[in-house]
């Protein structure tokens, strides 16, 4: 179980890192661009120091689109909770619907 489990953790940690190094600096709008470029690509590194490591354990149990398609679900969690919990930033209905669809399509991906 830990051997699919691993690289779920890993994805998760490395999209909380993506998002804030993607979006964090939306509530800092008043700081030049350059400094939050750098900012968010040192941010960045650490994400990557997740990903990596979980593409490279999670090939031992998913293959390719499985994999992608999980970085894709978790981001979309992610995304919700970072939008609504950091950027005050309201999930409306139509905007469930799609990521819905969206988790909905994955399922087809996991068929065997």
């Amino acid at each position: 179980m830990s051997s699919y489990l691993t690289p779920i953790l890993l994805l998760l940690a490395s999209n909380v890192f993506m998002t804030f190094a993607w979006y964090g600096h939306l509530k800092f709008t008043d700081r030049p661009l350059w400094i939050v470029i750098g900012v968010s690509w040192g941010i960045a590194f650490f994400e990557y120091c997740l990903q990596v490591p979980a593409n490279r354990y999670g090939i031992a149990v998913f293959n390719p689109a499985q994999l992608k398609t999980l970085q894709e679900i978790i981001t979309l969690v992610v995304f919700v909770a970072f939008s609504v919990f950091y950027l005050d930033a309201p999930i409306k209905w139509n905007h469930l619907v799609g990521f819905g669809l969206i988790v909905v399509a994955s399922f087809f991906i996991f068929l065997d």
